[in-house]
């Protein structure tokens, strides 16, 4: 299976979506997200800005917020914004916290990791945007759990994945949550 037409597919179908549509999708994932027993204990959770039809992870409630600044090639850290203020948008058009307005929050320190998704398959392997951004950053979370907020119709057969590939914790969509089984 060739994942560059894997992903141009996917990113296809989160695009055309209606705004409305991924409003009430990503209300109902946020809901099963926030029931999971990850998320009920973690004190720190990172979560992204989402764009171009992606999940919205921001309707998530009740927790210490970090997101990801990307500051070089295939390198982020996690940042705490100070205020609402303390955004602008960044590379590809994404909303990106101010390094200066914000506090830098060791990958140590964060309980869990809500990470966006351009395909999955039922053994929670996750394919990203190809820049490598997230598979280089969680390794570095030492105590979190990996969990990736997609839609259904995200998940594809078997992904093909490498080395580096991090796999989710789990998958949550819609309709369900998919959990890796333990090897």
């Amino acid at each position: 299976m060739d994942m560059d037409a894997v992903r141009r597919e996917k990113i296809a179908a989160r695009k055309a979506l209606p705004r409305e549509q991924v409003e009430e999708l990503s209300g109902r994932i946020a809901k099963r997200l926030e029931q999971l027993p990850e998320y009920k204990v973690a004190c720190t959770v990172m979560i992204y800005r989402a764009v171009r039809g992606e999940v919205l992870a921001e309707l998530l409630r009740g927790k210490r917020f970090v997101y990801p600044l990307c500051t070089a090639p295939g390198e982020m850290i996690a940042l705490l914004p100070e205020s609402a203020g303390a955004w602008r948008r960044g590379a590809f058009g994404i909303f990106e916290p101010v390094r200066e307005l914000s506090e830098e929050i060791s990958p140590e320190k964060i309980d869990l990791v809500i990470c966006p998704c351009t395909a999955f398959d039922r053994d929670c392997r996750r394919l990203g945007m190809g820049g490598g951004y997230y598979d280089r950053f969680l390794p570095k979370c030492t105590g979190a759990k990996f969990v990736a907020a997609a839609y259904e119709f995200q998940r594809a057969e078997a992904l093909r994945t490498e080395s580096w590939d991090v796999p989710m914790d789990a998958v949550v969509t819609e309709e369900r949550v998919y959990r890796r089984k333990s090897l």
